[in-house]
């Protein structure tokens, strides 16, 4: 088979562009089988992390951040490019987190891998992106709730003070004043009072009498009470009442002069009559006294008639 120029002119020309490719990247010191995998995270801050910033799995440098740049559509986010050199897998939900090693040292990122059954991260993605607070980030986080109580205590201590302050006048103080020494004689007068049931309480003896003879009070009262409960007290007042409502009878009878007690105290005439006869009766009894023969003769003698005299009265 016959090859053509133009055959060898492509050949040579392909061999040209491949050698001219693998001079450029040797230049570059990078070799044309680098397995380099690059991974993204988002940071609201990066917290001072560089480029060429190592990275590493379980404190192993897997690699390291090759530039930080703004994120072309999220306003104010940062985005970690994350260039590995190991061909390690993890999952996507692996973290990314920014982290101290020591006090001296700058910010570092170490990939937390996750061993999900989700999908293997490849070469492009982004990944979780957090910020480990560290030692003194804990401290802060610490102090800061405890700063903030602080702060909170001495805002109500000056409150407080100020307050204080403005009753402490003059007059307050006055009133304070009175107010105690009431207090203290009502002490004084409580310890009276204690002093006086503790005198009583000594008294056993009186004491003993007066709760004997409570005792036997209510027992009698009890008794009264049974008494009082044994009786038809029901019966009694209907007795009592049928009694009233003819007394009221009898009244009624009185006051409008019927029967004798009614035309006694309503009729004037029967009044009048009975009292002049009283009178014509009283009359003649005292003529009876006065010359008895009048009426009876009786003398058998003869003798003169005497008088009647009053007796004497002592």
């Amino acid at each position: 088979m016959t090859v053509t120029r133009e055959l060898k002119t492509g050949v040579i020309v392909l061999i040209i562009i491949a050698l001219s490719f693998w001079g450029f990247n040797f230049l570059k010191n990078r070799n044309l089988y680098d397995k380099t995998r690059t991974f993204y995270a988002e940071y609201s801050n990066v917290q001072g992390l560089a480029p060429k910033s190592p990275i590493t799995i379980n404190g192993l440098k897997v690699g390291s951040v090759s530039e930080i740049t703004f994120h072309p559509q999220k306003k104010g986010i940062l985005v970690a490019h994350l260039n590995l050199t190991d061909d390690i897998q993890f999952s996507v939900n692996s973290i990314a987190q920014i982290y101290s090693p020591d006090f001296i040292s700058g910010k570092s990122l170490k990939i937390n891998i996750a061993l999900d059954e989700d999908a293997i991260a490849k070469n492009g993605d982004t990944l979780i992106g957090e910020v480990d607070s560290g030692i003194i980030g804990m401290i802060n986080e610490q102090i800061a709730p405890l700063q903030s109580k602080v702060e909170s205590f001495v805002v109500h201590t000056d409150s407080v003070m100020q307050n204080i302050n403005s009753l402490m006048d003059a007059q307050n103080q006055n009133n304070i004043k009175e107010s105690l020494e009431s207090l203290n004689s009502i002490l004084k007068r409580l310890k009276q009072t204690a002093g006086y049931i503790e005198s009583i309480a000594q008294e056993d003896g009186k004491l003993d009498s007066i709760i004997d003879n409570a005792n036997k009070a209510m027992y009698n009262f009890s008794e009264i009470s049974d008494s009082i409960k044994a009786v038809n007290i029901g019966e009694a007042v209907a007795e009592l009442q049928y009694s009233l409502e003819s007394f009221n009878v009898i009244l009624d009878s009185v006051k409008t002069g019927n029967g004798t007690m009614g035309k006694l105290m309503q009729d004037e005439e029967l009044y009048n009559n009975l009292t002049n006869a009283s009178k014509e009766l009283e009359e003649l009894l005292r003529e009876v006294k006065l010359h008895p023969k009048r009426f009876v003769h009786l003398s058998v003698f003869g003798k003169k008639e005497k008088p009647y005299e009053e007796p004497v009265k002592e």
